[in-house]
């Protein structure tokens, strides 16, 4: 089946315990799953991994939501405690089923941490996590595996390969997620110049394998 056409709809205001949520929707014309994504602690869903899947994948079949914690549609310059964040996604987490599609639970950074400790408990069909922050920058012994390891749900990870978060070299060799690697990428997903790759190639990369990934779920 060839590219099916897009349509965009109007941002969704979610109410949840710890505020208010909003979803805006990138939806495919004929979509077999919904891929719900949030952002880090340090920015919001204008980062470019963010917005290169909410532009490539509806043609392909697969609604794009794109998630804002309550503390950012607040206002607010730092992020919550993991519960809160927790607590949050678990309230907007309705406004994405509500559609009846199987939901892939997603997002980077911390948005990944979230989706890794609740995908299984929401029902999730996998979790994507973009730019794992493995362990805090020059800190190995800080580890946060357990988190990826414990998804309970298949995963994959979306790992730039200059990380400081985590090169995709320091994650273990597990069955429990499969590792894409974005070479010479940061913890953004941006290259170097020297690199020879311009931002297109680097977020085809991502997309192209977030797309083969959603086909193996449904």
């Amino acid at each position: 089946m060839g590219p099916t056409p897009t349509e965009t709809v109007p941002t969704e205001v979610v109410p949840t315990e710890t505020g208010d949520g909003r979803v805006t929707w990138h939806r495919a014309a004929r979509a077999r799953l919904v891929l719900a994504v949030s952002h880090g602690a340090g920015g919001g869903i204008e980062a470019r991994d963010l917005q290169a899947l909410a532009r490539a994948l509806p043609a392909h079949g697969v609604t794009v939501a794109l998630v804002e914690q309550p503390w950012r549609v607040a206002g607010k310059k730092l992020a919550p405690a993991p519960r809160t964040l927790d607590a949050g996604w678990r309230g907007i987490w309705p406004a994405l089923t509500a559609p009846g599609l199987p939901v892939v639970a997603g997002g980077r950074s911390a948005g990944a941490r979230v989706a890794c400790r609740t995908g299984a408990e929401l029902g999730a069909v996998g979790v994507l996590a973009l730019s794992f922050p493995l362990h805090p920058p020059g800190k190995p012994e800080k580890s946060r595996v357990g988190e990826l390891l414990g998804a309970g749900v298949p995963t994959l990870v979306v790992q730039g390969g200059n990380d400081p978060f985590g090169k995709p070299a320091e994650f273990p060799d597990s069955p429990d997620f499969d590792l894409v690697e974005v070479p010479y990428g940061d913890h953004g997903f941006a290259v170097p110049k020297r690199s020879g790759a311009g931002p297109e190639e680097t977020m085809a990369v991502l997309t192209d394998a977030v797309l083969a990934w959603t086909r193996s779920l449904v």
